[in-house]
């Protein structure tokens, strides 16, 4: 017979004492293992397939899950022809929580009865400038952070989702009926998930509240919702003058650099003195209620906003000068990170490295473009302006291409319930000792647009472990482990909020 469930508000002090064992025991050592293992998204390893790296950490992650022996909880993979694979958890509703769902007259599951766990598998590639002691498949465990690619973007999700179900479970706290959903092509624009969620849809239910727990933390010192996304549109952008590359000092200056014609290309599109993008479709009006959370996270923050890069720093005249940012303003600085579209070049080919350049006008430049858009600006139509902006009228008839692009649609929370707000503030306030903030992030996460246009009532509960300095995609990339305790704990007081 099952034992009687509690509608109590969880005990936090407990369900922290008890996932940070987890971690400490157990958790940790299974992110490092995972750390380890180099499961590149398939945009960056494109035989992932026989690689089996992206399989080894799915399985690793569902024959844990399984070792748990969490009471009523489901896992599979699964997988579909063609694609990669996806875990899927679910859990049906605790007795509390069946009781108040049975007591709709018209029979149907609440909304507010399907919480949804989101997070990924996929890893950015190794990337350079790792600390000498550190590298991107050895993980290393220092000072409460814990190194290594995937293991904070997001390898922890899976882990962590678990670990807060069964603080509920420990305290017989009513919970929703939950359901988890694990991809594993997150960092290739989540192009296999919408099958997925096709897929799946008949037994994802009715979601009222989904948990992504891909995000980041304005600091480590509280609970961080994340309010908006930009969206995103890639592509490479190539230049060709020639078939083969000519003597420099024979060609050049009849021949025109196929460089300064791409520079010239994009100055179209940006305004290289300022960085501001000059075409007026890649930006949007900044909501009234953003710029108040914006301004309240400014206040929090302060110049930490921009003093937590890894800034260069410059000999002038025997005195040290550091790299200025675009702005000193932390309500600009932050505005400019979260809601104005932004280029950066992150590849580059036909360049020779500086070893081997010889005095060779080289035959083409191509550039990889990502262009960060504003939350509430269109991927799809952002990808063709920008395709005919870059191809249209080509200097000296150069061959200019504008290829491979893809987009992905931004994302704006939508209106906080208070009974969400309210959970948010007691579990920050609970496992940090500080209220909930509020902030906008730069990256993408294609699923949460996704979701809100397919579950228009849910409330969204994005949040992560992406503080400062962890510099996810880059070098040194860390998981800071104290921070992960407090927000497992802060995700299962969500979770009995819910119920």
């Amino acid at each position: 017979m099952n034992a009687p469930v509690s509608t109590d508000i969880l005990n936090t002090a407990q369900a922290l004492d008890q996932v940070s064992r987890a971690w400490d025991q157990d958790i940790v050592k299974q992110l490092s293992d995972y750390i380890a293992i180099p499961a590149k998204s398939p945009m960056f390893d494109p035989d992932w397939e026989q690689h089996r790296f992206i399989d080894t950490v799915v399985r690793n992650a569902y024959e844990w899950v399984q070792a748990q022996k969490v009471p009523g909880l489901q896992i599979e993979i699964v997988r579909l022809a063609g694609r990669t694979p996806v875990l899927f958890f679910e859990l049906a509703s605790s007795q509390g929580a069946t009781e108040s769902q049975a007591s709709n007259p018209d029979g149907k599951r609440d909304s507010s009865q399907t919480v949804m766990f989101y997070g990924h598998l996929d890893k950015q590639p190794e990337f350079t400038g790792w600390r000498a002691d550190l590298g991107p498949w050895s993980p290393k465990y220092l000072e409460g952070k814990l190194y290594g690619r995937g293991g904070a973007d997001d390898g922890y999700a899976v882990y962590a989702a678990v670990a807060a179900i069964q603080a509920l479970q420990s305290q017989q706290v009513a919970h929703p009926r939950i359901v988890g959903l694990i991809e594993t092509c997150e960092e290739s624009g989540s192009y296999d998930l919408l099958p997925y969620i096709d897929a799946l849809r008949p037994r994802l239910g009715e979601v009222g509240l989904v948990i992504c727990l891909d995000s980041g933390a304005g600091n480590y010192d509280q609970l961080w919702l994340t309010n908006s996304l930009r969206g995103m549109a890639s592509g490479v952008l190539k230049v060709e003058v020639l078939t083969e590359g000519l003597h420099s000092g024979d060609a050049s200056g009849l021949v025109p650099s196929s460089f300064r014609i791409l520079r010239h290309v994009l100055d179209r599109l940006e305004d290289s003195a300022t960085g501001r993008l000059l075409p007026a479709q890649f930006h949007c009006e900044v909501p009234a209620d953003r710029l108040v959370q914006a301004q309240a996270t400014a206040n929090i923050l302060g110049d930490e906003i921009y003093k937590r890069f890894p800034w260069a720093h410059a000999d002038c005249g025997g005195a040290s000068q550091s790299m200025l940012p675009t702005t000193t303003d932390p309500l600009q600085a932050l505005l400019n990170r979260t809601w104005l579209p932004t280029l950066s070049v992150t590849g580059v080919e036909g360049m020779p490295d500086l070893q081997n350049a010889g005095n060779v006008l080289r035959p083409y430049t191509a550039f990889k473009l990502s262009l960060r858009l504003p939350p509430l600006v269109d991927a799809a139509s952002a990808v063709a302006d920008l395709k005919n902006l870059l191809e249209d009228n080509a200097p000296y008839q150069a061959k200019v291409t504008f290829d491979h692009a893809a987009g992905a649609t931004g994302w704006n929370a939508p209106s906080t319930a208070p009974w969400f707000e309210q959970a948010l503030n007691a579990a920050s306030q609970s496992c940090f000792g500080a209220p909930c903030g509020y902030i906008g992030q730069g990256g993408t996460i294609p699923l949460m647009n996704m979701l809100s246009m397919g579950f228009p009532k849910a409330q969204m509960m994005v949040c992560g472990v992406l503080g400062p300095k962890s510099n996810a995609h880059g070098p040194n990339e860390f998981l800071h482990v104290p921070y992960a305790k407090k927000l497992t704990a802060a995700v299962a007081q969500v979770i009995a909020a819910a119920a």
